[in-house]
């Protein structure tokens, strides 16, 4: 992979439903260690070309690349194992068991360990390092033996970050991070985005602008399924179609 190729590039990528078009065309290109957001008011199509670049959904037109790779045709599960993993989909995280035993199903799930060596405690015990380290860079190290039905809101997202960062990704991809949570959790999601963010490319969906302001080198900024503007957090903040869109009737505008 040259300097200049992107680690995910879309190109003209489409996406219809019943002849209404969600994703216009959209290029995107994503650079290697960075922090890109993709944001857009209500409607603006983040959650549709996210689907379209994760697999979740197949594009109508356009074709996705990851690391050169044409990868428009593969499952979900197949680019996942070649290190673009989503996070914050369906809860993936087992209500019941600890926070520790959650981390270590994942580390188990990705060494191919099958069921019946769970039951090999001397087997387990080899994965109990990397687990505290896990816990210990989401901030969780002190909630390890917590069941996972009973934590917080904001630290139920850091141990589904934590079960993700065990499938050992290269590039995280984040859906919404921050939904539902209070400033508190925001900040703590944030720092830990930042962390991740030192030893992975992350390309995260988020609402709202503010919350990405500080946090991402690129933000590309979706109007009714098409990019309205790209750059940095000073650049899109301060583009006049952007402040439109974002301060209401941007996506009522003629």
């Amino acid at each position: 992979m040259s300097e200049e190729q992107p680690i995910i590039e879309a190109r003209g990528l489409t996406r219809s439903f019943h002849g209404f078009v969600a994703v216009n065309k959209v290029d995107l290109r994503v650079r290697l260690g960075s922090v890109h957001a993709l944001i857009g008011p209500n409607g603006a199509g983040k959650s549709t070309l996210f689907n379209l670049i994760t697999k979740f959904l197949a594009p109508t037109e356009g074709r996705i690349f990851y690391k050169g790779e044409d990868i428009t045709a593969l499952r979900p599960d197949e680019i996942s194992r070649k290190g673009m993993v989503r996070s914050f989909q369906i809860s993936s995280v087992f209500p019941h068991l600890s926070v520790h035993e959650n981390v270590r199903v994942a580390l188990q799930a990705r060494s191919g360990a099958t069921y019946s060596f769970w039951k090999s405690d001397s087997r387990l015990d080899a994965f109990n390092g990397r687990v505290d380290e896990l816990l210990d860079s989401v901030g969780l190290a002190a909630f390890a033996h917590v069941s996972a039905v009973e934590l917080p809101y904001g630290r139920k997202r850091a141990l589904e970050l934590a079960t993700t960062l065990a499938l050992d990704p290269e590039v995280l991809l984040l859906d919404e991070p921050m939904a539902g949570m209070g400033r508190e959790d925001i900040a703590r999601t944030a720092d830990l985005i930042r962390t991740v963010s030192r030893s992975h490319t992350v390309l995260m969906v988020e609402h709202n602008l503010g919350v990405v302001a500080d946090l991402s080198d690129t933000i590309t900024v979706l109007r009714r399924g098409e990019v309205l503007a790209e750059g940095s957090y000073a650049e899109v903040s301060a583009n006049a179609e952007v402040q439109k869109a974002y301060m209401g009737g941007g996506h009522h505008a003629h």
